[in-house]
C-alpha cells in the first residue's frame, strides 16, 4: 500500500477516514489556498480527490495481484463551495480482470451533493 499521508494527499490536506476494497471515505477542509480565482473550491481539487478515492479502493481490491493506474477521470461540479468540510465516498461500480470503474460522490456538511465523478482504472499485473 502506498503512503497515504504524504505528497499530494498532504498538500491537499486529505484525511482518509476509511479505506477498504469496497469503500473509501476522504474528508478535507476547503481553504483559500485551494480556491480558484473567484473564491470557490477549485475543480481540480474535486478531480484529484475523486482520483485518489478510486485509486486507493481499486488498489486495495487488486492487492498483491498488481497495481492500478487511472485511465479516465470524469468529474462533474454541481455546487459552489467556499468553506467547510467536504466528504468524498468512493465505491466500485465494476471490478473486472483488466479494468475497474469506481464512482465517487462528494458532499458538504449539510450532506448536499457538490460534485460527483467516476474513474476507470487499468489493472496492471504484478508479473
Amino acid at each position: 500500500m502506498p503512503n497515504l499521508t504524504g505528497g499530494f494527499v498532504k498538500l491537499l490536506g486529505l484525511r482518509i477516514d476509511e479505506a477498504t476494497a469496497d469503500r473509501v471515505v476522504i474528508r478535507w477542509e476547503v481553504r483559500p489556498d485551494l480556491h480558484q480565482p473567484f473564491g470557490i473550491q477549485h475543480g481540480g481539487v474535486y478531480c484529484s480527490v475523486v482520483e485518489t478515492a478510486a485509486s486507493v479502493g481499486a488498489s486495495l481490491w487488486l492487492a498483491g495481484r498488481g497495481t492500478v493506474v487511472g485511465v479516465s477521470n470524469q468529474t462533474d461540479f454541481l455546487r459552489a463551495v467556499r468553506e467547510g468540510e467536504l466528504t468524498a465516498v468512493g465505491t466500485p461500480v465494476h471490478r473486472g480482470r483488466s479494468q475497474q470503474l469506481w464512482q465517487v460522490e462528494i458532499t458538504d456538511g449539510d450532506e448536499r451533493l457538490v460534485a460527483r465523478g467516476q474513474v476507470r482504472l487499468q489493472n496492471l499485473s504484478a508479473a
